[in-house]
């Protein structure tokens, strides 16, 4: 949640003011919705979501020899095959289509989930784990490490975070851009794995994870291991900031994603969505926020702890 709420939040502010304002006055919803899609997935247990979130490259032939759109995926591979590898580039240019045409109509509602929805997933598609068949390093003797990399790094130093990853810009070929931002992603696995092999091989054993007074390991409501603050320290060193690196790029192409999708609707004029008075009354707060923004911070985001 931490991670996929500051994320949308500062995607808000990073976008070009014809659609800043009626962004924000509706931030606090496009800020909470973007962890609905994991209530769809682990609350609900929707079967559909699960594959959404993510995509297992290894088991893909190269990026230029698969099909295009959802539908051509779904003639080529099995459902079967899709529920275990995932589907997640072809679902999000399949909400860009759906947010594109609800800017074109000039539905609100439609417009506000469909946007908070895809920043869900564009920030899955900057999480290295989410695209790989080792996803929780159980491949590697490492389980437990995606929830670490993804929760309980991002909400120990995500407040010393920059969130200012610059305003938003135009996407000429949005299929193109979303392989690029997959396979940028996907070649930071090795990195992300090797640190922490490298820093278990030289940590003291006893001190790796939390445990309680009985000396067994905590694990948080994923049920994996919740990591100690003196590991979590050295391991955030080893990646030299990649996590921050993550989330700013998720920012910036999250913003991107919404204004190219009302560029490509026409640029439709959504200042008469909301009265004119809920406008004006939070021209000031966004002013504020605005200011924050620009030094790198948010509002204080009060994401509920997974640790």
């Amino acid at each position: 949640a931490f991670g996929h709420e500051h994320i949308n939040r500062a995607a808000v502010l990073a976008l070009p003011a014809p659609m800043q304002a009626f962004f924000y006055n509706h931030i606090d919803f496009v800020t909470q919705e973007s962890s609905i899609p994991d209530l769809r997935k682990y609350t609900l247990s929707d079967k559909a979501e699960n594959p959404r979130h993510f995509i297992d490259l290894e088991n893909f032939g190269p990026a230029d020899s698969l099909p295009a759109t959802l539908a051509d995926v779904k003639k080529k591979y099995d459902e079967k095959f899709l529920q275990q590898n995932g589907i997640l580039p072809w679902h999000l240019k399949e909400m860009m289509d759906k947010l594109t045409k609800s800017f074109k109509e000039k539905r609100k509602t439609e417009i506000l989930f469909l946007a908070a929805d895809l920043g869900h997933y564009i920030g899955d598609a900057h999480m290295p784990l989410h695209t790989t068949v080792n996803y929780d390093g159980q491949l590697t003797n490492q389980k437990g490490i995606h929830a670490f990399w993804e929760s309980q790094m991002a909400e120990m130093f995500g407040k010393d975070f920059n969130y200012n990853s610059g305003e938003a810009v135009y996407i000429p070929d949005v299929n193109a851009e979303i392989w690029s931002m997959l396979n940028h992603t996907h070649s930071l696995v090795d990195t992300l794995l090797q640190a922490d092999r490298e820093l278990k091989l030289s940590f003291p054993a006893n001190d790796i994870y939390r445990k309680d007074s009985q000396g067994n390991i905590l694990k948080n409501k994923f049920n994996a291991p919740v990591f100690s603050e003196a590991y979590c320290l050295q391991y955030n060193l080893k990646l030299n900031g990649m996590i921050e690196n993550q989330m700013r790029l998720s920012i910036k192409a999250t913003a991107s994603f919404w204004y190219t999708a009302w560029v490509n609707a026409g640029k439709p004029d959504l200042s008469n969505l909301d009265p004119s008075e809920q406008t004006a009354r939070n021209s000031k707060n966004l002013k504020k926020e605005l200011k924050l923004f620009r030094q790198g911070k948010l509002m204080d985001v009060k994401s509920e702890s997974e640790f």
